[in-house]
């Protein structure tokens, strides 16, 4: 089956707000990579690629859910505070929505770029409200491959949002992806442990612009 937007099935959205509700870490070897700024990074290894897949869990402080869910959905906001988007737009493909983003990475390392699907729902979830953001990628003959740009063919990522109870945001992150290629085991390390959470701070600074826009 093509990924799609009707590849996301509704177990999956409630497996996000689950996990957000309830980590769920035991059962496999999660191991804590780095704590910081209230934001917890997990890894797991992934046998079959010899790659880590990551879960975040942590609270947003000052940033509401509803505006969190919107800025991490605005494409064109985001090329103004992700410093490394290179090229990231949607288009429109036999009435789906597809996604294309190329990231920079440190020279002289080839960009990487994906193509892939999203789909928000808004759920009530244990008498909570809950946004979910489901993603995955896809392949479509509307987006070849580019010169000297190395496509990530495996991405999945699923982000589910709650308020804290006062004005910030509880969250839960899943992510994993294949970027192909030879990557130095250092930045493998510095995209976990400090890409992320720093990720993360600039989005809530991207939030509480974005209320200004």
């Amino acid at each position: 089956m093509e990924p799609g937007a009707g590849a996301f099935l509704e177990e999956q959205f409630r497996e996000a707000c689950a996990e957000l509700q309830r980590p769920a870490l035991s059962g496999a070897a999660w191991e804590l990579l780095v704590q910081t700024q209230g934001i917890s990074v997990y890894r797991l290894l992934d046998q079959q690629t010899g790659l880590y897949a990551y879960k975040v869990f942590g609270v947003l402080e000052d940033c509401l859910p509803d505006l969190l869910a919107d800025v991490y959905m605005d494409l064109a906001y985001r090329k103004q505070w992700d410093q490394y988007v290179k090229e990231l737009y949607e288009k429109e493909c036999n009435g789906e929505t597809v996604v294309y983003w190329q990231v920079k990475y440190p020279f002289p390392m080839s960009n990487r770029d994906y193509v892939y699907v999203r789909q928000r729902r808004e759920l009530n979830f244990e008498g909570r409200k809950v946004h979910v953001i489901l993603a995955q990628s896809t392949s479509k003959p509307q987006f070849p491959e580019k010169s000297g740009v190395i496509r990530v063919k495996q991405y999945k990522q699923s982000l589910a949002i709650q308020s804290d109870g006062e004005r910030g945001s509880k969250v839960f992150m899943y992510y994993f992806d294949n970027p192909g290629g030879q990557i130095p085991s250092w930045v493998v390390n510095w995209a976990a442990k400090n890409g992320v959470p720093n990720f993360l701070k600039d989005m809530v600074k991207a939030c509480q612009n974005y209320r200004r826009t």
